[in-house]
């Protein structure tokens, strides 16, 4: 028996630079954001001018250190008005603003799409023609402003990725990858950063094991939900925020909302009702924060106009 063949496959994944196994142990994440900062604070659901207003006034009431906010309806839902808008919001707070870049199946004509089985099919570009329309509202974002979308389909990250280098997109444009783009190991966390990713945001539902596993094997930062809305399984974490902290730094940790409606897509029909869950999730943050105060931690974190933000900048 040659030597390769008595490896084990955990020594096999370890020479191809993963963990080779999940870090049960927990061990402390050495690695920072630019500021030095361990975690950093997002609001996701963010879905317009008003509904960020919002966010941004009842941070400031609570002291609650939002440096993200994320929007989930998608950039061909927001009017040019209504992105400047919030790009201006954004720039003013020193803050960071990700919109999410479809089209996608989910939203399009797929049965597969809504079948029990073929859900996997909602986030991803169907076709060609599907794929260019969530290019075209990448470049659209990015005229206008916005220096950070939220990517769900693997082909759209491979492109974006090459268009930033090719220099059609600024050089400074992040892809945030959508929780709906699942990085539930290290591997695929790897391939991700490689297609270009900026943040990864993983499964709602991996263990501090799992997500010590992905960290060990990438250096960009984590978003991981510490209290993840219903249609992503309802789950209520902050119990564990002060070792999720320590074990996946850089982190942003996230603040959805359990018993809440489902927004996608919003609009002004559901405006009263976006500004209310924003004003919540804001609120869930400063419950966790305080927490995280309790248990003793001394875990540092980001202030709003920190290095590294992808800030957005004001259209000329």
């Amino acid at each position: 028996m040659t030597e390769l063949a008595r490896a084990t496959t955990s020594a096999l994944l370890g020479g191809l630079g993963l963990p080779e196994g999940d870090p049960h142990a927990l061990p402390a994440s050495p690695a920072r954001f630019p500021d030095g900062a361990q975690y950093r604070v997002e609001i996701p659901s963010v879905e317009g001018p008003r509904c960020l207003d919002a966010v941004l006034s009842e941070a400031d009431r609570l002291d609650v250190p939002v440096t993200r906010v994320s929007q989930g309806s998608g950039i061909g839902l927001l009017t040019d008005a209504e992105i400047g808008e919030m790009v201006q919001l954004a720039v003013d707070a020193g803050i960071e603003l990700s919109l999410f870049a479809r089209p996608c199946a989910g939203w399009d004509n797929s049965a597969m799409s809504r079948t029990i089985a073929g859900a996997v099919l909602a986030p991803a570009a169907r076709g060609t023609d599907q794929l260019a329309a969530v290019i075209d509202e990448i470049r659209r974002a990015a005229e206008l402003g916005v220096r950070s979308v939220l990517v769900a389909d693997i082909g759209v990250l491979s492109v974006f990725g090459q268009l930033r280098a090719a220099g059609e997109l600024p050089p400074d444009m992040q892809a945030k990858v959508s929780v709906m783009l699942p990085v539930a190991n290290p591997a695929t966390a790897q391939v991700l950063v490689r297609l270009g990713a900026d943040t990864l945001n993983l499964p709602t539902d991996l263990t501090l094991a799992q997500i010590a596993g992905v960290r060990a094997a990438v250096a960009l930062p984590l978003d991981v939900y510490v209290e993840a809305p219903d249609t992503l399984g309802g789950f209520v974490r902050h119990y564990e925020l002060p070792r999720l902290v320590e074990v996946a730094a850089p982190v942003y940790i996230k603040f959805g909302l359990r018993n809440a409606p489902d927004l996608y897509p919003s609009g002004s029909h559901l405006e009263e009702t976006a500004v209310a869950l924003g004003r919540e999730r804001v609120r869930r943050a400063r419950l966790a924060l305080d927490l995280l105060h309790r248990a003793g931690s001394d875990a540092v974190y980001s202030k709003p106009r920190a290095p590294g933000l992808a800030l957005p900048v004001v259209s000329t």
